[in-house]
């Protein structure tokens, strides 16, 4: 074999971007690169990032779960496709555009609707390049010749062709109706975009005098003062017999010369406060309710950018609502109607891109009907079509879609897909139209006018995995009614990987799409991960300045170091607590591969391949190990379980490979056998390309570059690229319980003389001499040569009968059929450790008084994070039994 020297340090900026290049350009990332191409494919479409944006840490850990679970999939040799694409963001991208047209002194008004969509474009296309440059830094896997964009062409007449069916269907209607409305953003927001936070807020009491007898009044109270210009009511329960008298008389609105009914309704809770409601319709989404059920009138008091219009006094007029507030107080309490006032905190809406508190507001937009869709949802779940993981967002799904309520799908944005509906100045007909069109169907004239408002950007992306994949309906081409192959191919897609912070926004919409214009759900499987949060357990944000960069993290650390910790710490049902140093880890990893790999190679030269070389029991013990790695890794990989094998890959390199077997063959290679040597190295190449594999899919890039270097080395492997190899595949042959059982006892040895030497401060080029008492049939005779290699031992003796007593001047251990005792008088002064032994003792249970304490804590309980209450725990257990061997130490010195 040849050698090959890998670089003596990891450096992975010298090979990630050269590695990417590779991939891309060979065409790798495409289904059609499969071995098995005619097999059922394996599907993703990416959770599209606003183009606008930048890939935060969140993203980080969204496409490092399905660049794994992709790599995973092609290795097996089935067409794998992973679409990427980017999303138009309606209210985020035109927030953008408006803040930069601002900064030069212009607004979008001023440019106008053509001129301003330029710009956007612009912005979108710079962006895109950014976001582009961010996929492949961290290895996204894509198939970039398929990558869409929620507004290009042929997603475009998907949403025109979706919003005219659910129009056909009687799905989709328009009127007016109250709405969540940011004054910031001036548009129509659906319930779900709305961010419910607690706020401080104040609770104003106020007095409605009846209109026949001043002396007489009723107590409202509020926290909105400003918006009673726009009450049409006062409610009482119709059982309050505090009211009875009342009942059928009218009072006078306050500051205003309008006079408003009693109306009884047993919505209202006679236990809260006066049992009297003030009435708002056009700003209250349960007032609006009763209005509709007493038909009162309904009010509207504010302009589209949140100021007071002309239905208030004129006072009023023009001021925004929270002076408008001030000027109605200072009245109410000069008018004899101000009570009192007391803080409260309550639930207050914000918009979820700006959070501006979010108004109710009377207005016609356009609705979808989402329960008849979400009924074929619900059916489709129970039937099991659909699969969780885990299984806890069940039940959200389950309420949701049972609590369902229609979608309020216009914005009143330039930015978006622009509502196909025209209405006719002539004759007043509302045309809806897959097409453009010039003249009113109806009577035929040209006085049409487009609707100005674009469509909720959630009304292209819940179409996502079907549209990406060039759906159409018949409709839209009448001389291909044929759908488009890729849609005949990869629809339905196999998986959905997202976090659980968009189940309602796109989740659960995707899944009623697909239902609905297919006939199938979108996906099968369900992936719904955490949140990334810092090690406090607060969510990253700018305002606390714990956010972390996943570029800047690449830069530092390499992709596959940040790939790998997010992985192994990615636990299903849990949010991801990391700072900056969590990735050490990773990096850690990745040299740990590189560095044993270095090794390897470096001893291959001069060695002659050997062909089918025969195994010793360290090679069926490896053999066994990786075995078992390859069948725990591809199970937790079919379920989601990204830690589980993650940690599997983790301990069987680190551990069984590197820590014991390489460790283990340098008596091979330190023989004067040279058939030996060729023996012991084939193996040791034949586990270690077979462990790259077992890895790649977790830190690609490393193995990547290995794997290139062992095909130089004559390695048995077939010429190509890691990326399209096989991944290893789980044979009940290597299985050898036997081999890992008489392992398991040698390790066990190794590792209690190992501590041993570690606790009592010996060095490790000080040789030890012991004693090992085990049952006849024991691995230790056999394995003697290769024991005091791994605990520096240079003299051993092995009896066959457990003993009468401890021998004089050692340390005894017990392990499972055997005593082993170390002679650590010849080693150590036994003076200088029992006092060492003392003081860590003191030590430990002054540590074991603060965890109790500290878990003892009902406040810590309370508030710490669950996997910072289980750490305290481990903490508590490791030391409890650190005490106890250290009592044992004491009693045998």
């Amino acid at each position: 074999m040849n050698a090959i020297e890998l670089g003596k340090a990891y450096d992975p900026k010298s090979f990630e971007d050269r590695i990417y290049s590779m991939w891309k350009e060979s065409g790798a990332f495409s289904p059609e690169a499969a071995a098995n191409k005619n097999d059922p494919p394996f599907v993703i479409v990416i959770p599209p990032p606003n183009v606008t944006g930048v890939l935060h840490l969140g993203h980080g850990l969204n496409n490092t779960l399905q660049d794994i679970i992709i790599r995973f999939h092609r290795m097996r040799g089935v067409p794998v496709l992973w679409v990427p694409g980017t999303d138009h963001a309606g209210i985020a991208t035109q927030n953008v555009v408006e803040r930069k047209l601002k900064k030069q002194g212009t607004s979008r008004s001023e440019l106008g609707r053509e001129k301003f969509l330029e710009e956007t474009w612009k912005v979108k296309n710079e962006h895109h390049a950014i976001i582009t440059k961010q996929l492949e830094k961290i290895g996204a896997s894509v198939d970039w010749k398929r990558e869409r964009f929620t507004m290009d062409e042929g997603l475009s007449r998907a949403v025109r062709e979706v919003f005219v069916s659910l129009y056909e269907r009687d799905l989709l209607y328009k009127g007016n109706y109250l709405v969540n409305w940011c004054v910031c953003c001036g548009t129509a927001l659906a319930d779900d975009e709305v961010e419910h936070e607690d706020t401080p807020g104040t609770m104003y009491h106020i007095r409605y005098f009846f209109s026949d007898n001043r002396d007489k009044y009723i107590t409202i109270a509020t926290t909105r003062p400003e918006t009673l210009l726009g009450d049409t009511a006062v409610a009482v329960h119709p059982d309050d017999e505090r009211y009875a008298a009342f009942r059928g008389k009218t009072l006078r609105l306050p500051l205003t010369d309008r006079e408003i009914p009693l109306i009884c309704d047993s919505y209202v809770e006679r236990a809260f406060g006066t049992g009297a409601l003030k009435v708002t319709p056009a700003h209250d989404p349960n007032d609006w309710e009763l209005s509709k059920k007493h038909s009162l009138p309904v009010i509207n008091i504010l302009n589209p950018n949140g100021t007071m219009n002309d239905e208030v006094p004129q006072k009023y007029r023009g001021m925004t609502a929270a002076r408008a507030r001030e000027a109605v107080l200072e009245d109410l309490k000069s008018g004899g109607h101000y009570i009192k006032e007391e803080p409260i905190n309550h639930s207050v809406g914000h918009c979820y891109r700006c959070n501006t508190v979010i108004e109710p507001f009377l207005s016609e937009q356009w609705f979808v009907k989402m329960k008849p869709l979400a009924q074929k949802a619900l059916a489709c779940w129970e039937k099991g079509e659909i699969v969780f993981y885990p299984k806890k967002w069940e039940n959200t799904y389950k309420h949701w879609m049972e609590n369902i309520r229609d979608w309020c799908v216009s914005r009143q944005l330039w930015w978006g897909h622009r509502i196909p509906a025209w209405t006719c100045s002539a004759c007043g007909r509302l045309t809806v139209s897959r097409n453009d069109i010039n003249a009113c169907p109806g009577c035929g004239s040209s006085g049409i006018e487009q609707d100005p408002d674009v469509l909720d950007t959630w009304f292209s992306s819940w179409l996502w995995p079907f549209s990406t994949l060039g759906w159409e309906q018949p409709s839209l081409d009448a001389s291909n009614s044929a759908p488009h192959t890729d849609f005949r191919r990869y629809y339905p897609t196999t998986a959905l990987v997202t976090g659980y912070d968009i189940i309602f926004f796109w989740v659960a919409r995707m899944i009623m799409a697909g239902l609905e214009f297919t006939g199938q759900a979108p996906f099968r499987d369900i992936y719904i991960h955490g949140l990334v949060r810092d090690r406090q357990g607060r969510k990253m944000s700018k305002s606390l300045g714990n956010g972390l960069d996943p570029l800047e993290l690449v830069d530092e650390f390499g992709s596959d170091a940040m790939k790998f910790t997010l992985a192994f710490m990615c636990a299903q049902g849990q949010d991801i607590l990391v700072d900056k140093n969590s990735f050490k880890m990773g990096s850690k990893f990745a040299n740990k591969i590189w560095n044993a790999s270095r090794y390897i190679l470096m001893n291959l030269s001069g060695r002659q391949t050997a062909e089918n070389p025969p195994l010793i029991a360290a090679d069926r013990w490896i053999y066994s190990r990786l075995n078992s790695a390859v069948k725990t890794i591809r199970e937790a990989f079919f379920s989601y379980r990204y830690n589980d094998a993650a940690a599997a890959c983790y301990e069987f390199f680190w551990n069984d490979f590197c820590d014991w077997y390489v460790e283990a063959t340098k008596l091979s290679m330190k023989s004067d056998d040279e058939a030996e040597k060729d023996r012991a190295a084939a193996i040791l190449l034949d586990v270690l390309s077979q462990s790259l594999r077992l890895i790649h899919p977790f830190l690609p890039f490393v193995t990547e570059e290995i794997y290139q270097k062992i095909q130089g080395a004559g390695s048995s492997e077939k010429k190509g690229m890691l990326i399209n190899s096989r991944y290893p595949e789980y044979d009940e042959n290597r299985y050898s319980p036997e081999d890992e059982k008489s392992f398991a006892a040698i390790q066990s040895l190794v590792g209690m003389v190992r501590t041993l030497r570690s606790e009592c401060g010996i060095m490790p080029d000080k040789k030890l001499r012991a004693l090992v008492r085990a049952q006849p049939g024991n691995p230790f005779i056999k394995n003697e040569g290769f024991i005091k290699l791994l605990a520096g031992i240079d003299e051993l003796s092995i009896e066959r009968e457990t003993g009468p007593q401890r021998p004089s001047g050692s340390i005894g251990m017990a392990g499972q059929d055997f005593e082993v005792f170390v002679f650590i008088a010849q080693a150590a002064e036994t003076g200088a450790l029992k006092k060492k032994f003392l003081n860590d003792l003191e030590r430990d249970n002054k540590y074991i008084e603060s965890l109790r304490a500290k878990l003892a804590n009902e406040q810590f309980i309370k508030n710490a994070p669950d996997q910072l209450v289980a750490e305290q725990h481990a903490k508590l257990r490791e030391t409890l039994l650190r005490t106890e061997k250290l009592a044992n130490y004491l009693r045998d010195l």
